[in-house]
């Protein structure tokens, strides 16, 4: 074959965004088996206790109704890993909005008219759902997410923050933050005989099989699970949710196809959140800035029914030169839904509070933020010790600075005024670790000379059918419009999630394995592709799994510049510009589009997003986009984001690293620095809302500037 030019690199065109725009592209509610029906769940009005009685007799009697699940009459489930998934098993209620009835009926409006007619008895008990310090709930796990020790000690701390001659103790509050994808948790499952069938809004088919397999008492090779478009996850769809048990649930009691989407307003109680974290950061630094001790402690909720601990003190660890260090992590069990995964766990909240306290220390110190990060440098990860495979966070800086303009930046804050406006600039760094999955895949040469990978990797928006196409080209050293991808089906060879930005490191390195062998193959047939065609496999459990001697992260820079309305209160981003360091970008067009996307997520991180639990019912408020504000185009004026690229021959084949959700890392620190600088009021709660503002510049004026922490 003919020497190629490369087309990983190349801002080749998302393979499915013509499907998507013109409404070709099935998503998992749109699946329309004969027969079908529709279902709405009931959610509990209590936020713990049991349910008494249901009564469904009027629900029953209105027209279409087909039936209602209760946990008198619902299919019996097997024990499996996920208690939220024990849906209409018991009477016990552990939260406000979990599941405590099913209505299922002929149409969408008859389904929800049925839901509504549904009576509940609930016998509640007392309940404990807000985060308080001091909580006699809050214990030490063993674990935070990602399998991280709950604590790390390195060195003195106490001694060297104590003798340190600059020093910053401060405390950050981040709120409950929700997962709104486009596109609502929805599943259609249909029964066949003793073969399931299930269209699911899902970040990874092969994990839906699995549950659903022991869930069911199912051998998985009777369950087919489809996931061929999937409009946006954030982390939610990255495990199975209760629509998809209840669906499947609903189709084997009646006998005939079931769809169910969730309603917007169900999603916060049962496909997690982002749970509060409430952030204690100690530096102690040498005059010449260079940090001596780190402390950065964390105290976060969880559910009653499943453990998860917002991994936020992480990024502490690995970011900064501190050879004395302490990080912990606390929790508190309350009678609130389970946390779960949310675009970077632990790293978005976590560098939110050590990016600030970074700014903080720059004042303290009187140096330039920029400054200050760059000489806190390590030569190697802190935690571990291990060498980095590679690490441009100074470039990222750098540039960053070069092409946002810092070097004429005033450092006094307050003092850019535009008429009501106050004007002010900030920055932040990121990182997010590299992880990558075991996966499989096949490919195919055709006689024709076309060639088709398959491999059950799932597109949620980021452009993976496209990347894989692109890998797979290189690999064999064809055109890529030669190459098809196919994705989206438990039947695929199985495949890692689409989640902690390891999907296409996870995918693409099965991809190019099996297509590699195949270059291979054609070459020894001379390049002629047999009437049969060519085919080949490759697995890479053994390799994938592997530790390695190196500490592998991305990195990258974030510098905003806002203004504030002091009559209003408004905090608007005028500009802002990301820099990354993820290694060889495979697409630039779809890589923009994802550090982008997780920068305007971070901007809503910023400036809009936050919920509150509300203490008498146990209930998020704020439980639709009409009070859970994610950000909209008036939000966004100028968002940028550039690369630095990298050779780093010790993350897969394609020398890649993970790009959906480095973006919001540090993001709403930046906005955060920069509306400190505008102002001179230091803000330590998100979001930065008007009334926070109005308040904090208030008393500003009328104490003084000077009598205010910075």
């Amino acid at each position: 074959m003919n020497q190629q030019p490369s087309a990983t690199g190349a801002p080749v065109s998302r393979r499915e965004g013509r499907a998507k725009v013109t409404g070709a592209a099935a998503y998992a509610a749109e699946h329309a088996p004969a027969g079908r029906v529709h279902a709405w769940p009931v959610p509990a009005a209590i936020a713990s206790g049991r349910v008494r009685a249901v009564h469904t007799a009027e629900a029953l009697a209105l027209p279409g109704t087909v039936a209602v699940l209760t946990p008198d009459n619902a299919p019996r489930l097997a024990t499996a890993d996920d208690p939220t998934l024990q849906v209409l098993q018991n009477d016990r209620v552990p939260h406000h909005g979990w599941h405590v009835a099913l209505a299922v009926a002929e149409t969408l409006e008859a389904a929800r008219a049925a839901a509504q007619a549904v009576r509940v008895e609930y016998e509640s008990d007392p309940h404990d759902s807000v985060l308080t310090p001091g909580d006699p709930a809050i214990y030490a796990p063993e674990t935070a997410n990602g399998g991280h020790p709950a604590d790390r000690v390195r060195g003195d701390f106490a001694t060297a923050y104590g003798t340190a001659p600059a020093r910053v103790d401060v405390s950050y509050a981040v709120p409950p933050l929700h997962n709104h994808p486009m596109e609502p948790h929805a599943s259609t499952a249909e029964w066949t005989g003793g073969q399931l069938t299930v269209y699911d809004s899902s970040q990874g088919a092969t994990a839906v099989r699995q549950a659903l397999a022991a869930l069911f008492d199912m051998a998985e090779n009777d369950i087919t699970v489809i996931s061929e478009h999937v409009g946006g996850g954030f982390g939610s769809k990255g495990t199975p949710r209760p629509q998809l048990v209840l669906a499947v649930m609903a189709a084997l009691h009646t006998g005939r196809p079931v769809t169910l989407a969730l309603p917007r307003r169900q999603m916060p109680a049962v496909v997690g959140h982002r749970a509060p974290t409430l952030h204690h950061v100690r530096l102690g630094a040498g005059e010449d800035g260079v940090i001596t001790a780190l402390a950065h402690e964390v105290l976060t909720h969880t559910s009653r029914v499943k453990e998860f601990v917002e991994q936020a003190a992480v990024p502490a660890r690995v970011m900064y030169h501190s050879p004395h260090s302490l990080t912990t992590h606390r929790v508190a069990a309350l009678d609130v839904p389970s946390p779960s995964w949310m675009r970077a766990p632990g790293e978005a909240p976590g560098m939110y509070a050590l990016e600030s306290a970074m700014d903080e220390l720059a004042v303290a110190t009187g140096l330039d933020p920029v400054e200050l990060r760059l000489r806190n440098e390590p030569d190697t990860e802190p935690d571990s010790g291990l060498p980095f495979s590679s690490r441009h966070l100074t470039d990222c800086l750098k540039e960053g600075a070069r092409r946002f303009g810092w070097s004429g930046r005033d450092p006094r804050p307050g003092v850019r005024r535009e008429g009501t406006l106050l004007v002010g600039t900030g920055v932040a760094a990121a990182t997010y670790p590299v992880l990558v999955s075991p996966s499989e895949a096949t490919a195919h040469a055709a006689p024709d000379g076309t060639f088709l990978v398959r491999i059950n990797a799932t597109d949620i928006g980021t452009g993976a059918r496209t990347v894989l196409a692109q890998i797979a080209a290189d690999a064999i050293g064809v055109p890529v419009d030669r190459v098809a991808a196919d994705i989206g089906s438990s039947d695929l060879p199985s495949a890692s999630l689409a989640g902690g930005s390891s999907g296409t490191a996870s995918w693409g390195w099965a991809v190019h394995e099996a297509c590699t062998s195949l270059r291979a193959l054609l070459a020894e047939h001379g390049g002629a592709v047999p009437p049969g065609g060519l085919h080949t496999a490759a697995d890479t459990t053994g390799r994938a799994g592997e530790p390695v001697p190196y500490a592998r992260h991305a990195f990258g820079a974030h510098f905003a510049e806002v203004e504030v309305d002091e009559v209003t209160g408004e905090v608007r981003v005028r500009r802002m510009l990301g820099v990354f360091a993820a290694g060889h970008i495979l697409n630039s067009r779809t890589a923009k589009a994802q550090f982008i996307g997780g920068m305007v997520m971070g901007i809503g991180m910023a400036l809009t997003e936050g919920s509150t639990v509300d203490p008498a019912s146990g209930a998020f408020v704020e439980s639709d986009l009409a009070s859970y504000h994610v950000p909209v185009c008036a939000d966004v004026r100028s968002v940028d984001a550039h690369w630095i690229e990298e050779e780093d021959a010790h993350l897969n084949p394609m020398g890649s690293k993970g790009i959906g959700e480095i973006g919001i890392v540090g993001a709403a620190a930046a906005v955060g620095n920069a509306f400190r600088h505008a102002t001179g009021v230091r803000l330590r709660s998100l979001p930065l809302s008007p009334d926070k503002v109005l308040e904090a510049t208030e008393r500003r004026a009328t104490a003084g500037a000077n009598s205010l922490p910075a």
